[in-house]
């Protein structure tokens, strides 16, 4: 199984995922933060104001979902298992996140991402339960995160209707202390992976 994490920036997915990695879970890291990593290393400051930039970010990921695949303990379902005898992996945002970033940013949706988004569906990619890990109540700014706390709540209001719109159901991971946010996580994931529902679902 593999589960999708998202939410707007600085809302703490990236702890999220370290804590999960740290249980022993896959986790695959955000692609957007490489790629403007990447761009920035290379003299562009402000790599997200470029139109290619979206297909940059939907292109890694894909290569990122499938290289987890073949990583140890191959496809889900087989080689390593967690919990239920599944394979679960999580993974920070995916491409209808970058559909949302496309729509914030104001840049047209590329093709590629589009096909893209299509696969996710026709081949059942990602689990349709997606953790929404809600705001801290504050986003600090970095060099890959120029937004302010305000801009952030309507990109999190963003997210969450794009998710909606694609037939994803969200489950939220409120704002508290990240060991507790990773247990929730964990335990949700454990009981949907082995087919025993989930209390926290809507």
């Amino acid at each position: 199984m593999r589960y999708i994490l998202t939410g707007t920036p600085g809302a703490g997915k990236t702890t999220i995922l370290r804590g999960l990695a740290a249980r022993g879970h896959v986790t695959v890291e955000e692609a957007a933060t490489a790629v403007i990593a990447a761009e920035q290393a290379r003299g562009d400051a402000e790599p997200w104001t470029r139109p290619a930039f979206i297909a940059k970010v939907a292109d890694l990921q894909r290569r990122r979902q499938e290289q987890a695949d073949a990583g140890p303990g191959g496809p889900p379902g087989e080689g390593a298992r967690g919990p239920g005898g599944v394979a679960v992996r999580f993974f920070d945002r995916s491409p209808v996140c970058t559909h949302a970033l496309a729509t914030y940013v104001g840049h047209p949706v590329p093709p590629a991402l589009t096909a893209e988004i299509e696969r996710l569906a026709r081949e059942e990619v990602y689990d349709r339960h997606v953790f929404f890990v809600r705001n801290l109540g504050f986003c600090e700014p970095t060099d890959a995160r120029r937004i302010t706390f305000e801009e952030s709540l309507e990109f999190e209001s963003l997210h969450e209707k794009t998710y909606r719109a694609f037939g994803y159901h969200l489950i939220d991971v409120p704002a508290g202390p990240p060991d507790e946010r990773v247990a929730l996580i964990e335990e949700t994931a454990s009981r949907l992976a082995a087919g025993a529902g989930c209390p926290a679902c809507p």
